[in-house]
């Protein structure tokens, strides 16, 4: 069809503006499924610090948008100083296992050696195309093409595919421009990746670095919960604080207590332990505070209490929740006061001692039940520490199991070990 102007001089052809048309709505379908490409590759990135797992969803991308048959991220290695592939679309595991270039080796080499694009518009006639994956057992006809990963001017990889757009109107130009955003895209990534990485390891390294500095030579445990214990003790063993110890039997509460007696001003000074729950109640108080020589029957010389050999020290009360009711005030007493009288006598006595207590028992509860004077469950309370039990701790039944070995094996001249399953039925096992 033909339109005529003024004289006949001027001809439109409908077909060609028909054509260019077409190809505005090609090139308007091709920016869009770039933008989403970029959009999605943005999203996969942003998602996580899974590296492996976020590169290869990228190249996954970039294979279902655009029609990217194959693509490879490499990323070097400073150590070997070598590209291997961190993830690729369109390869077997096998394939992309032996995706390995020396700097200047082959295209993908070279790239990173040059720092610039590369462009092989022929793979069949390429000698530099090496191949290594054995990927491509046809090569004719495929066109190559590789940038290298850049940030803030350091090398740190290189984006390679086969040609992008299979349409052959869309220039070579064209898939270089968009690998290279895709590049710039991925080296933001890397790069924060690697900070990322950083950061977790200088975590982990001081994690270690507190391990050692919060451990006791008395006891053998590496868990985070004994961690957090370690850390309590060297918190508070400088201090005067009373000090109370919860935990079940067996957990470690007189270990606990000798340890913030020696590794506070006091070392010097006595550590004595006494068990509340072991003495009976008639014998109690005679036994915290001493008695005076005729206090009862019996008492046929003076005789000094707990409290009163451990002035200058620290004395454990263990299981304090068993210390009868009647007896509390006077406890309470040498809290607050200091002073004490013996049995049977009138004299008052002062003593510097550190008080820590130990119970397996709930004394919230007890005091809800009046069997607990709550005034004295305050005065004790005022730094408590939570001794866990061995099933909460698990992993320390491995290097326990190896320290009682070593010392048994040393004790008795023997050289037994412990088999694996031995010793999964030792975690396992639910240790009440």
């Amino acid at each position: 069809m033909r339109c005529m102007g003024d004289g006949g001089k001027c001809i439109v052809r409908i077909d060609i503006m028909e054509g260019e048309d077409h190809l505005m709505t090609q090139s308007l379908v091709r920016e869009n499924r770039i933008l989403s490409a970029l959009l999605e590759v943005s999203k996969v990135l942003n998602s996580s610090f899974d590296l492996e797992k976020n590169l290869s969803l990228t190249m996954r991308v970039l294979g279902d948008f655009l029609e990217m048959e194959r693509g490879s991220i490499f990323l070097l290695d400073h150590k070997t100083k070598e590209l291997r592939i961190i993830a690729a679309h369109g390869l077997t595991k096998e394939q992309i296992a032996r995706g390995k270039y020396r700097i200047g080796e082959g295209i993908v080499g070279r790239v990173l050696e040059k720092g610039s694009p590369l462009v092989i518009p022929n793979m069949g006639e390429e000698p530099l195309f090496l191949n290594k994956t054995g990927s491509r057992i046809k090569r004719e006809g495929i066109s190559f093409l590789c940038v290298p990963i850049i940030f803030k001017g350091e090398l740190i990889g290189v984006l390679s595919a086969d040609r992008i757009f299979k349409d052959k109107t869309i220039t070579v130009d064209e898939d270089i421009r968009v690998l290279e955003i895709v590049a710039s895209i991925i080296a933001q990534y890397v790069i924060l990746w690697k900070h990322y990485k950083e950061t977790e390891q200088e975590k982990e390294n001081l994690k270690l670095e507190l391990k050692g500095k919060y451990s006791l030579p008395n006891i053998v445990a590496s868990s985070d919960k004994m961690q957090e214990v370690f850390e309590a003790v060297h918190r508070v063993a400088n201090s005067k604080a009373t000090v109370i110890l919860y935990g079940e039997s067996g957990t470690g509460k007189e270990l606990i207590a000798k340890a913030i007696h020696y590794m506070s001003p006091r070392t010097k000074g006595p550590f004595i332990k006494f068990n509340c729950a072991a003495i009976p109640k008639g014998l109690l108080e005679s036994e915290l505070f001493g008695h005076e020589k005729g206090a009862f029957t019996g008492a046929i010389i003076a005789r000094k209490g707990k409290f009163e050999l451990a002035s200058g020290g620290t004395i454990l009360l263990d299981e304090i929740g068993d210390l009868p009711i009647t007896l509390q005030p006077k406890i309470l007493r040498v809290l607050q006061e200091k002073e004490f009288e013996r049995v049977g006598g009138e004299r008052t006595i002062k003593v510097d001692v550190r008080l820590i207590a130990a119970t397996s028992r709930n004394l919230e509860e007890l005091v809800s039940k009046n069997k607990f004077r709550e005034d004295l469950y305050y005065r004790l309370n005022v730094v408590p520490i939570f001794l866990p039990a061995l099933k909460e701790r698990k992993e320390d039944i491995s290097i326990l199991v190896e320290h009682f070995l070593s010392r048994f094996n040393e004790e008795n001249t023997k050289s037994v070990s412990i088999s694996s399953d031995a010793l999964r039925v030792l975690v396992d096992y639910n240790w009440p």
